[in-house]
C-alpha cells in the first residue's frame, strides 16, 4: 500500500491539477461504489465534487459494503470504494486491488422504531416484538450483532438477552437501509441502525443503545484504480469540505486531511 503521508500529499497534488485543467474539452467518468448508509451524504459530495470539475462525472453505486466488495473481487469496475467496515476493504487489499485507503468517518448504532411496541432497547427482547436486522455478513448487520452480544455479556436485562433478541428477528436484509425500510413500511417493530439513517426516514423515531453496549462502526475509503479524477475524488472526500459535508449528514469524521 502507499504510504499514506506520501499518499495524501500525492493526492492533494492531483485535485488542485485536476482544478486547474477543468476546461479541457475532454470529458471523463469515474464509478464510485459506497455503503447503503452512505447515500445521502456521499450524494452530496459528487454533486459538490462536479460543479468543481464540469469535465467529470461521478457515478455513484450504492448497496451493502459485502455486496459491493462481492462485486468488486468478481471484477466490478470502481475507482472508489467506501464501506462501513474496514474488514470489506482490507478483503480488496489481500488481493491486491487497493491504492490507497484511510478512514473516513464513523457512526453510532440506533434502534429505530415507530408506534410503541418499543421504548427502551431492552424492550428488543420482549416476546412478539418484530425485528429486523441487517444480514451477518453486511457491516450493520455484524455490530449490532456485537452490540447484543456486549448486552448478553453485562447481565442487565436478565439471561440471554441477546439469545431472545435474536428469537424476535424477521428477516436479515441485504443493506441497512433496506432493515429501516421495513420500519418505515410498518413491516417491523423495529431494526438496529446507523444513527445517520434516521435523518432520512419517514415517521421513525431513534431509541438509543447504551453507550457500552456501542460498537465502533468504521468508515473507509479505497483508491482501487489509478485514474487521477478517482485520486482526486478520495482527496476531497477526506479534505474539511468534504468532513464538513459528513459532519451534516451525522457522522463523525476522525480523520480529515488538512
Amino acid at each position: 500500500m502507499i504510504p499514506r503521508a506520501t499518499a495524501a500529499a500525492g493526492l492533494a497534488a492531483i485535485a488542485l491539477a485536476l482544478g486547474a485543467c477543468s476546461g479541457d474539452d475532454g470529458h471523463e467518468e469515474i464509478t464510485v461504489f459506497a455503503a447503503a448508509s452512505l447515500t445521502d451524504a456521499f450524494g452530496e459530495l459528487a454533486t459538490v465534487f462536479e460543479a468543481e470539475h464540469p469535465d467529470l462525472t461521478v457515478r455513484l453505486s450504492l448497496a451493502g459494503s459485502a455486496t459491493l466488495r462481492t462485486q468488486i473481487l468478481e471484477g466490478a469496475p470502481a475507482d472508489v470504494f467506501a464501506s462501513a467496515s474496514p474488514d470489506e476493504v482490507e478483503a480488496l487489499e489481500a488481493e491486491g486491488l487497493v491504492r490507497d485507503q484511510r478512514t473516513l468517518a464513523s457512526n453510532r448504532l440506533v434502534v429505530a422504531t415507530r408506534g410503541d411496541a418499543i421504548g427502551s432497547f431492552a424492550d428488543l427482547a420482549a416476546p412478539g416484538v418484530r425485528l429486523v436486522l441487517a444480514g451477518e455478513d453486511v457491516p450493520a448487520g455484524r455490530y449490532a450483532r456485537a452490540a447484543l452480544a456486549l448486552a448478553d455479556t453485562d447481565g442487565a436485562f436478565g439471561e440471554d438477552f441477546a439469545g431472545r433478541v435474536l428469537a424476535n428477528v424477521r428477516s436479515n436484509e441485504a443493506n441497512v437501509r433496506a432493515a429501516l425500510a421495513k420500519v418505515e413500511l410498518g413491516e417491523a417493530d423495529a431494526a438496529i441502525v446507523y444513527a445517520t439513517d434516521l435523518a432520512a426516514a419517514d415517521g421513525v423515531r431513534a431509541i438509543p443503545v447504551p453507550r457500552r453496549f456501542q460498537v465502533a462502526a468504521e468508515y473507509r475509503i479505497a483508491l482501487l484504480s489509478g485514474s487521477d479524477a478517482a485520486a482526486a475524488f478520495v482527496a476531497f472526500a477526506t479534505s474539511p469540505e468534504g468532513a464538513a459535508t459528513l459532519a451534516r449528514h451525522g457522522f463523525m469524521v476522525v480523520g480529515a486531511t488538512p
